[in-house]
């Protein structure tokens, strides 16, 4: 199973616990993770389901690019970090 892991500066705002799912698409697995806590979908994506900008996400050490899509492949041992990227000046 693919393991969704969240950084500890998403749980200061909702519960984010790391999730194992069967999914084979990043948004099918990010689906898996808004269905144990619906509160989490705010964080991440905006009104029309992209990612937000603050928010980074690293498939097995490499960065998802796509942030419309979210159609990234997972295999049963990818592992997700979703995490907020760094902004300001």
């Amino acid at each position: 199973m693919a393991t969704l892991i969240f950084t500890p500066q998403l749980a200061r705002f909702t519960a984010a616990p790391q999730i194992d799912t069967d999914a084979l698409t990043l948004r099918a697995g990010l689906e898996t993770a808004f269905s144990a806590n619906p509160r989490l979908r705010a964080y991440l994506l905006d009104e029309q389901g992209c990612l937000r900008p603050n928010v980074a996400i690293f498939i097995d050490g490499r960065t998802v690019r796509d942030h419309v899509r979210l159609d990234a492949p997972l295999t049963a041992h990818s592992k997700v970090h979703v995490l907020q990227a760094l902004s300001g000046g």
